[in-house]
């Protein structure tokens, strides 16, 4: 049962709407067959009923007016022609004693009757149902006249329905006929008209099997296409957009990654070749081995930022939270990027504070992050505020900071990875530190976001970490 119901589940939904469409119209035709043929059989037992009453009314009647028992036994053919139906029954006996007229040709035994006593009229319901050893339907009844002479007889009349069941029979097998071709009909029809309203679907099908890496800029075409299937063609679109923004973010990303690496993998090999020209004295070697060593610990820098980066996005990083004073973390980094900062005549200034539920070494690298990002781009005996408190529901914490406007087109893309809105000092960075907090605080359930303010001839860049109330239920609801 279970692999039958597999396969219809897998079978062609153009078949399969066929099929239903077709029993679904054999239901209908035989429910509405049926209803015929079950009014006409009571039609046809109404009017041998009708028959049955007519036929004793008539003779209660004629007998009751003009026949004595004797005459009536010597006209016995003339009741018999009146019958017509062979197979009908006709029956006249005087009370507790043989038949006088017995019209029975098949010889058929009827059941007793309570008769319709003298002088009440005949009704239809006093008609009984019964069938004769071939299972054709018998309708029957019986009533009492009173003659001339005053002796009183039973009249007793049988229709058999033999005409009427050949009637059923014959009307049956026609209702059969037209439930089967209503099927078939219905089944063929319901195949093409499928197939001819699914073509939008087919031409979509053929469109997205055409889309290929190089081509994921395709979209699907709405013109044309069914309301149905205009949802679906557009949440199909905008997942193609979302795959393609993807694709490019890992072939700059990939880009990228080629390139930082190269550069202290080329500076190395550079070093190394240069080393191996001609002998070196042991101070010299030492300065290259020194020289190497800053060009390794990029690398393992990048290396190590950009697997953070993989776990995170993969949210495989289990947190740790607990209750931060925002306060004193402000204050503890301040004091880290003092002597950086000192160098360049900026000053770090922390302001409110407040209480956060988060993992504290993650807080203080995003953190670290955001300052090591302002002391490096921040105007030259500038100052930088490090601000913490609330609005609303959530926890802000802000990076504030003097220095070159930075451009609206820009300010999307800063937290992408390997970007850099200044181009001329790309080496001083890996341009995977913004890239950090946005994990971080995706990590947490908030969002970063940077606003550029200009306040010619500079202007005020403010990055923002806004973390939820309830950092656990935030993250539960994204994933």
């Amino acid at each position: 049962m279970s692999a039958l119901a597999e396969r219809w589940r897998t079978m062609s939904l153009t078949l399969r709407s066929a099929i239903l469409f077709a029993v679904a119209a054999a239901l209908v035709v035989s429910a509405a067959g049926g209803y015929l043929y079950g009014a006409m059989r009571q039609e046809m037992v109404n009017r041998s009923d009708l028959q049955v009453t007519g036929r004793i009314d008539y003779y209660r009647k004629l007998l009751g007016q003009r026949f004595l028992v004797e005459r009536l036994v010597a006209n016995t053919g003339l009741f018999e022609n009146m019958l017509g139906n062979e197979q009908d029954v006709l029956i006249f006996q005087l009370q507790g004693q043989k038949p006088l007229i017995n019209v029975n040709p098949a010889r058929l035994t009827l059941p007793s009757v309570v008769p319709t006593p003298v002088g009440q009229p005949q009704r239809l319901k006093a008609v009984r149902a019964g069938e004769t050893p071939q299972g054709v339907p018998i309708r029957r009844a019986s009533a009492l006249v009173k003659l001339e002479d005053g002796k009183v007889l039973q009249i007793s009349v049988a229709h058999v329905m033999a005409n009427e069941q050949k009637m059923l029979a014959r009307y049956l097998w026609r209702v059969l006929a037209a439930v089967g071709m209503a099927f078939a009909l219905i089944a063929l029809l319901g195949y093409w008209v499928m197939r001819r309203e699914l073509r939008p679907l087919r031409r979509m099908a053929a469109q997205a099997a055409a889309i290929a890496p190089s081509t994921l800029s395709t979209r699907l075409s709405v013109h044309g296409a069914p309301q149905e299937l205009r949802q679906l063609i557009v949440s199909f679109n905008a997942m193609l957009d979302r795959i393609n923004d993807g694709y490019q973010r890992l072939t700059q990303f990939s880009a990228d990654l080629a390139h930082e690496i190269r550069t202290p993998v080329g500076a190395l090999m550079g070093q190394c070749q240069v080393a191996l020209y001609q002998p070196r004295s042991v101070e010299e070697y030492e300065t290259l081995l020194s020289t190497n060593m800053e060009e390794l610990e990029r690398i393992s820098r990048m290396v190590e930022n950009i697997l953070f980066l993989a776990r995170a996005g993969n949210a495989q990083s289990a947190l740790n939270y607990r209750t931060l004073d925002m306060a004193a973390e402000l204050q503890r980094v301040a004091d880290y990027f003092e002597g950086l900062a000192e160098e360049r005549g900026i000053q770090l200034t922390c302001q409110g504070g407040g209480r956060l539920w988060a993992d504290a070494m993650l807080f203080q690298r995003a953190l670290s992050n955001l300052v090591a990002n302002a002391v490096r781009y921040a105007d030259g005996n500038s100052q930088i505020i490090l601000r913490a408190g609330t609005e609303g529901d959530a926890c802000v914490v802000r990076v504030i900071n003097q220095g070159a406007p930075i451009d609206a087109a820009h300010l999307d893309k800063l937290f992408d990875r390997f970007y850099r809105a200044d181009a001329a000092r790309s080496s001083q960075a890996s341009g995977l530190g913004l890239s950090i907090v946005r994990a971080i605080m995706t990590l947490h359930g908030g969002e970063a976001c940077a606003q550029c303010y200009p306040q010619p001839p500079a202007a005020q860049i403010v990055f923002s970490l806004l973390f939820p109330a309830n950092p656990q239920e935030a993250h539960d609801g994204r994933g």
